[in-house]
C-alpha cells in the first residue's frame, strides 16, 4: 500500500466525515489506520439490511464501548437514519465517529442529521505525485491517478467498469433521474467542456434537453464527487472579466475515457487540457489535505486574456503550458494579470528541462513544480 498524506489525526479529538469519489481507497486508508476500531460496511448486504429495519441496533451494539473508542461506518449514506445513532452516541457515549462516503447527494437531499457541526469534513481525493514513488507522469495524464486505474494493467477496461458502475450505483439504483439516455450523453458532453468555461444552453442543445435539466446534472456530478466547478477570479477586478465557472472531472482518467483519446500525443491540444487538468488535481488535493482556506479560482478577461489557476486572494497565479519550450507570447495573461495584481507569485508549469527566470515569472518543469508544490514552496495552506 502506498502511504497517503491525509492521515486523520482529528480523530483522536473529534469525530469525521470522510468523502471521496468510489475507488480513491477509502476503506482501504481506513483499515490501514484504524486496524481496531469497531468498523459497519453498509455494502455488506446483510448488515445493511438490519441497519435499514432497525437503526437503535447500533446503539445497543456500542453502548458497552468505552469513550473515546473509535467506530467506522463505511458508505453511511445508504443508511442515512444512522446518524440520529450516531449523534446521540458522540454526546451521550463520548465515542469518536469516522463516517465514510461518496455520495453527499442522498444525505443532504433526504433532511438527514448532519451532526450539526459535531463532525469534521475530509475528503479522500485520487493518488497524488506525492504519494507514488517514481510517479510516472505520461501513465497519470492517460488515465488518472484514481489507485485502481493507475495500477492496473489494463487501465481503460477500469475506466469502462468505472463510468458504468456509477451510473448503475449513483443514478439507476438511487433513482435520481428518468432521462438516462440524456444524462449518459451529457456525460460526454461535459467531458467535452472539462476544464473550459461551462456554457449551459449549448450543452443542452449537444443533449437535447433544457439548460436548467442540464445545470441539475452538474449538481449531480458535484454532489455525488464526480466533478467540481472552478469559479472566476472576479476581487477588485479593474478589467472586464468573465464570471461564468469552469468544469473539471475530479480524476484526468475519466474525460480521458469519454472522449476516447488516449493514448495522449503530446504538442495536442487533447494533450494540454489533461496537462492542465493533472496539474489542477494536484494543487485541488494539496490544499484539501492542508485544511486551507484558500480557494482556487480562474481568470479570463473580456478580451481573453486568461490565466488557469489563482490560489487565494490572487497571492499565486499559474498558467500550465504543455509545450517543451514556453514562448514569450505565451505569457500574456501572466503579465496582465501580475499588471493588475502585483502581489501575485507567477509561475508557469511546462515540459522544458530546467526551471528558468523571465520578467520576475518563474518557469518550472512538471516534475520540479510537483515537488515545490508538496514542499509548501508553492503556496503557504
Amino acid at each position: 500500500m502506498f502511504s497517503r498524506i491525509i492521515t486523520l489525526d482529528e480523530i483522536q479529538d473529534d469525530s469525521l466525515f470522510l468523502c471521496g469519489a468510489r475507488q480513491t481507497g477509502k476503506s482501504t486508508l481506513l483499515k490501514a489506520l484504524f486496524p481496531k476500531a469497531r468498523y459497519y460496511d453498509m455494502l455488506n448486504a446483510n448488515l445493511f439490511r438490519a441497519m435499514s429495519r432497525n437503526p437503535s441496533l447500533m446503539r445497543e451494539q456500542l453502548m458497552l464501548l468505552p469513550a473515546g473508542s473509535i467506530v467506522i461506518i463505511d458508505e453511511v449514506q445508504k443508511v442515512p437514519e444512522l446518524l440520529d445513532e450516531v449523534h446521540w452516541l458522540i454526546q451521550n457515549k463520548g465515542l469518536h465517529f469516522i463516517l465514510c462516503g461518496s455520495s453527499a447527494r442522498k444525505l443532504r437531499r433526504s433532511g438527514t442529521n448532519l451532526l450539526g457541526g459535531r463532525a469534521l469534513s475530509n475528503t479522500l481525493h485520487p493518488f497524488v505525485s506525492a504519494e507514488i514513488p517514481d510517479f510516472d507522469i505520461e501513465r497519470a495524464l492517460n488515465y488518472g491517478t484514481i489507485p485502481p486505474h493507475y495500477l492496473a494493467k489494463n487501465p481503460v477496461r477500469r475506466l469502462q467498469a468505472y463510468i458504468d458502475d456509477y451510473i448503475q450505483q449513483e443514478i439507476v439504483a438511487e433513482s435520481v433521474l428518468r432521462n438516462l439516455s440524456a444524462f449518459t450523453r451529457f456525460l460526454e458532453v461535459a467531458a467535452l467542456s472539462n476544464t473550459e468555461i461551462v456554457n449551459y444552453t449549448n450543452i443542452a442543445a449537444e443533449c437535447g434537453v433544457s439548460a436548467k435539466t442540464v445545470k441539475e446534472y452538474f449538481s449531480i456530478l458535484e454532489e455525488t464527487l464526480l466533478g467540481f466547478m472552478l469559479p472566476a477570479y472576479t476581487h477588485n477586478a479593474k478589467r472586464r472579466v468573465v464570471q461564468s465557472p469552469k468544469f473539471y472531472y475530479f480524476d484526468v482518467g475519466i474525460p480521458n475515457y469519454l472522449l476516447d483519446r488516449t493514448p495522449l500525443k503530446p504538442d495536442t491540444a487533447e494533450y494540454g487540457h489533461a496537462f492542465e487538468h493533472l496539474m489542477m488535481q494536484e494543487i485541488r488535493a494539496f490544499l484539501s489535505y492542508h485544511h486551507s482556506r484558500k480557494r482556487m479560482s480562474y481568470w479570463r478577461t473580456s478580451t481573453g486574456l486568461e490565466v488557469d489557476c489563482i490560489i487565494g486572494d490572487a497571492e499565486v497565479a499559474i498558467e500550465f503550458k504543455s509545450s517543451t519550450e514556453v514562448r514569450n507570447s505565451q505569457l500574456k495573461g501572466l503579465r496582465a494579470f501580475v499588471k493588475e495584481y502585483p502581489q501575485a507569485k507567477c509561475y508557469v508549469v511546462s515540459r522544458e528541462i530546467y526551471p528558468r527566470l523571465v520578467d520576475g515569472i518563474e518557469i518550472w518543469p512538471i516534475r520540479d513544480f510537483l515537488t515545490k508544490v508538496w514542499n509548501h514552496e508553492v503556496v503557504i495552506p
